[in-house]
């Protein structure tokens, strides 16, 4: 499947340019229609009774659509613009989730150290429950392309193979693939009674040219393993299984994976579960 149809989370923020900037590169590279989309809280941090009014969301919302729209115009970009309205942070999140299934591939925020007004847990409910990938670009740092380097955590788990094959338009477009095979200490090399099994095969039917390599977790669980990788391999990109790296409960099967990699990534990550 081709990416032909990209949405971006955007909002008043500092960073919303930087999301922009990768999304306009990426809709680019794959001939796509971007889609901006504007979800902001009305709520003033954790605030119960602090409220923003429904009118500077407004503004927000227009200066927001203005931007995207020059920028999309002058990349040559078919766009649209789309805004989720809601006084509690619940619809608001429940209505981005429900924008992300119309689209191939969110382009989202890291919310960890960013103080965008956008509700918390925005960004795990929509990987959670669009059923679509999302690339989640880091709240430091500048990402105006991802893609060309990539590491591919891979654990024979569901979401693995989720993941690996949602991330297949942008793997067939890399300069460098690696897959990093994890497995936890208590598995054995072995098969089984299945038959000899070559990730890289299936790559290379896709056109993927990729190289292979084994870690072993252990005192370096699997975030950080997947993290140190990706920065040793300067990768652009990561590409993880959500809410079961590893199909374990202890390392990544309850969400704990998901939720330190949404903490403490250091390069964009593509999450699909």
């Amino acid at each position: 499947m081709d990416l032909k149809d990209l949405l971006v989370h955007l909002d008043s923020g500092a960073r919303a340019d930087e999301r922009l900037g990768l999304a306009l590169t990426l809709a680019h590279r794959h001939g796509a229609r971007l889609t901006g989309l504007f979800a902001e809280s009305t709520t003033l941090g954790g605030s119960l009774v602090g409220r923003r009014e429904r009118e500077n969301v407004a503004r927000a919302a227009a200066g927001v659509r203005a931007r995207f729209e020059a920028a999309c115009a002058k990349a040559g970009l078919v766009s649209r613009f789309w805004v989720v309205e809601g006084d509690e942070d619940g619809p608001v999140i429940d209505g981005a989730v429900v924008c992300c299934r119309r689209v191939d591939l969110a382009i989202l925020g890291q919310q960890q150290g960013d103080p965008a007004p956008v509700p918390a847990g925005l960004v795990e409910r929509v990987v959670a429950g669009a059923g679509r990938p999302a690339i989640v670009v880091p709240s430091i740092g500048t990402y105006r392309d991802a893609g060309r380097r990539v590491l591919v955590a891979w654990s024979g788990s569901r979401e693995a193979a989720r993941a690996l094959h949602d991330a297949l338009p942008l793997l067939e477009r890399a300069e460098r693939v690696t897959v990093l095979a994890l497995r936890l200490p208590s598995e054995g090399a072995g098969g089984g009674g299945l038959p000899h099994l070559d990730l890289r095969e299936h790559l290379e039917a896709h056109g993927v040219s990729a190289t292979y390599d084994h870690w072993l977790v252990g005192d370096l669980g699997a975030v950080d393993a997947v993290l140190n990788r990706a920065a040793d391999e300067g990768a652009d990109l990561a590409v993880v299984g959500a809410f079961g790296l590893l199909g374990h409960p202890l390392l990544g099967g309850d969400g704990k994976t998901t939720r330190a990699i949404l903490e403490t990534m250091t390069t964009p990550v593509l999450l699909s579960a």
